[in-house]
C-alpha cells in the first residue's frame, strides 16, 4: 500500500478523528481487525512501538509496520515509545510510517527530530507523559502536526484515563490557538465512549482508543463508531 505523505495528508479541519490503538487488537487476528475498521469512520491506525526501556513493554517493530502497510490503505500513525527515537526515524519512515510521534522525555533535540520527521514527508508529532508539564511543548508546537497528551502512564493498554490530564489537553489547545496553528491535539489512554465527550470538550480532536474499540462486543467497527458517536455531540 502507498505511503500517505505529509504533503498530501490533510485531515478534515473541525472533525473528530478516531485512531484505534492496535495495542488492544487480537494479534492472532490482526488483519481481520484492521479490515473491520476500514470504511467504519476510522481515519488512521495508531501503532505503538515500545522498546522495553522507555516503557516496560515490547510491541510492534519495523516488520509489523511493513506487514500492516501491505494489508490496509489506512494511514499508519506510529507512536514511538522508545529511547533515542531520532536514530530510527528514517527506518520507520522507510517501513511505511505515514506519521511519527516521539516523546519529549527522551528527545533532547526535539525540534531537530520533528524537523527530520517532516523532511521524511511524515506527519510529525510530539508526546508528553502524565507527569510532564504541558508547557514543555510550547516551543515546538510550530513543528508539530500533532501534539499527543498521554492520559495514562504509557506501556500497557486497558488502564483508566487519569482525569487530571485533561487539564493539560486544555492547556495545549489554548497554546496552539494562541500561536494560530493547525496542530491536532490527541489523547491516548483509557479513552472510551463514557469519556470521549470530556476529551473533546477539553480540546482534543484525535482520540486514540484501544480496548473500547477492539473489546467491544459488536466488534471493532461498532466499538469505534460508539466512541465517535459519544464524542460527536461535543464537536466544536
Amino acid at each position: 500500500m502507498p505511503v500517505v505523505p505529509r504533503s498530501t495528508w490533510t485531515p478534515c479541519a473541525g472533525a473528530i478523528h478516531l485512531a484505534p490503538s492496535l495495542l488492544a487488537a487480537d494479534f492472532a487476528r490482526l488483519a481481520d481487525s484492521v479490515a473491520a475498521l476500514e470504511g467504519s469512520g476510522t481515519e488512521r491506525l495508531h501503532v505503538d512501538v515500545m522498546d522495553g526501556v522507555f516503557v516496560p513493554n515490547f510491541t510492534y517493530g519495523t516488520d509489523a509496520v511493513r506487514a500492516l502497510k501491505r494489508i490496509t490503505d489506512l494511514p499508519l500513525e506510529l507512536h514511538l515509545m522508545i529511547v533515542e527515537p531520532q536514530r530510527h526515524l528514517e527506518t520507520f519512515a522507510n517501513a511505511g510510517a505515514d506519521a511519527i510521534t516521539i516523546h519529549y522525555e527522551v528527545s533532547p533535540h526535539l525540534h531537530r527530530s520533528l524537523a527530520q520527521i517532516r523532511e521524511l514527508d511524515c506527519r510529525s508529532g510530539a508526546a508528553i507523559n502524565p507527569s510532564t508539564p504541558a508547557s514543555c511543548l510550547d516551543d515546538v508546537l510550530q513543528m508539530c502536526d500533532l501534539a499527543l497528551v498521554m492520559t495514562i502512564n504509557p506501556g500497557f493498554g486497558g488502564q483508566k484515563l487519569i482525569p487530571r490530564t485533561l487539564a493539560k489537553v486544555t492547556r495545549v489547545r489554548e497554546e496552539i490557538d494562541r500561536q494560530g496553528l493547525a496542530t491536532e491535539v490527541e489523547v491516548d489512554g483509557g479513552v472510551t465512549a463514557d469519556n470521549a465527550r470530556a476529551c473533546v470538550e477539553a480540546g482534543a480532536n484525535v482520540l486514540v482508543a484501544g480496548t473500547a474499540v477492539f473489546g467491544h462486543p459488536g466488534g471493532p467497527a461498532a466499538g469505534g463508531q460508539a466512541v465517535l458517536a459519544a464524542a460527536g455531540d461535543a464537536r466544536p
